[in-house]
């Protein structure tokens, strides 16, 4: 199924955090519970700064990775096209 969604946020401190989830909201507000990922446990709140839709799991996965490898400008890039 093509239900995953791929999703950038900002981090209080200005940091970037890549995601992939299938429900956006939800994972959103985990993150910012302080029940998402590890590491913006330390660094929330978060805001969501960009997300696309319409991956298989696998997809969402590899594009995750893609982007995590990117530098902080190749990110602001994506954010902003």
């Amino acid at each position: 199924m093509n239900n995953w969604i791929l999703y950038i946020l900002r981090c209080k401190d200005g940091s970037l955090y890549t995601g992939i989830t299938t429900d956006l909201k939800r994972r959103i507000q985990q993150h910012n519970d302080g029940t998402g990922a590890k590491y913006t446990r330390a660094h929330s709140p978060v805001k969501l700064l960009w997300s696309n839709d319409g991956f298989t799991e696998s997809e969402a996965k590899k594009e995750e990775a893609r982007i995590k490898k990117l530098s902080r400008s190749e990110k602001e890039t994506i954010i902003t096209s």
